[in-house]
């Protein structure tokens, strides 16, 4: 684990060269994936379990210092923290990944939580936080604000989700069109769903941010819940090897992932119903895209290793088992 800040930043170098592969861009209009031949790599995704390394070696470092008795305590870690953290939302910036962006904020956030910041200090933080958020989307809204937001970056599609989000049947067959048509889909599937060869309604990008909807209309309320039940005890799985581990790394580990895969699945599944803006987040382990399920198997893969290791200090393993 000594090596995590190297592996973190190869990956950023590679996060990089997205600005530099324009072949992907120009058949497709995104800027997060790079091209080699016929495959296609995305790397922020794969970055996502070297930044849980990450912040979780600084927490040890940090809770080998002792408690935090002043306020210098806490914005030193919080400092670090984002010393890691503000590079790639930087690069995510540059290529206009909102939704990745929003995955790296939520593990920073879940990693603060369970760090020696006192509990004053993390209630003045996210309050901070929670009034910028209000205030961005309030600004998102109206017409004064949206145009100060377009001087800092923004772009006239991320106005558009915000607003199909708001009042999603105001133009359903322009801006609202996917959100409008993905939460027809979940509708028609009714309670027992209509089946997998029978699928009535055309949803975009359905087999990859979408894929909740095609759960939904084939499977029913039923099917839905049944998939969302497999999601939660997989977190419990995870939690549950945070709780047992008997290496405080690979606690902060444990929960880096379970917030990464919480964050996913409730923000994946909260915008194909439209309780939550259009990001291009996708659903682990089930949405399309062999990147998303690169990343997704190296964190569950941490959290086997910190469950290994557990079972190997209860159970005193000799050598050859190691």
């Amino acid at each position: 684990m000594g090596h995590c800040w190297l592996l973190l930043w190869i990956s950023g170098v590679s996060l990089s060269v997205v600005f530099y592969s324009r072949a992907y861009f120009i058949q497709t209009g995104a800027k997060s994936w790079f091209a080699i031949g016929p495959l296609t790599f995305q790397p922020a995704e794969v970055m996502k379990p070297f930044y849980i390394l990450m912040m979780s070696r600084l927490l040890v470092e940090d809770y080998h210092r002792g408690l935090h008795k002043r306020a210098q305590d806490d914005w030193r870690l919080l400092k670090k923290m984002l010393g890691y953290t503000l590079p790639i939302i930087i690069l995510l910036k540059f290529i206009h990944d909102l939704g990745t962006t929003m995955v790296f904020v939520a593990i920073l956030a879940g990693c603060l939580l369970v760090s020696q910041c006192r509990s004053k200090f993390l209630w003045r933080l996210f309050l901070s936080a929670g009034t910028v958020g209000a205030g961005l989307v309030w600004a998102a809204t109206s017409s004064g604000g949206q145009q100060l937001l377009t001087h800092l970056g923004f772009k006239a599609y991320q106005f558009a989700r915000i607003n199909s989000w708001i009042n999603p049947s105001g133009d359903t067959s322009g801006q609202s069109y996917q959100l409008w048509q993905s939460m027809t889909a979940i509708g028609s599937g009714s309670i027992w769903g209509i089946g997998f060869h029978h699928q009535s309604v055309y949803v975009p990008v359905r087999e990859s941010d979408m894929i909740f909807s095609v759960i939904g209309e084939t499977t029913g309320f039923v099917g839905s819940v049944v998939v969302l039940g497999i999601f939660m005890y997989l977190i419990y799985l995870v939690v549950q090897a945070a709780l047992t581990s008997h290496q405080l790394l690979y606690v902060y580990v444990s929960i880096g992932v379970a917030v990464m895969l919480t964050f996913h699945m409730f923000e994946n599944i909260g915008m194909t119903v439209g309780l939550l803006p259009l990001t291009g987040i996708p659903l682990p382990f089930m949405s399309q895209g062999g990147s998303a399920l690169l990343g997704n198997f190296m964190g569950i893969g941490l959290v086997l290793s910190a469950q290994y290791r557990s079972f190997r200090s209860i159970f005193s393993l000799p050598n050859k088992f190691y």
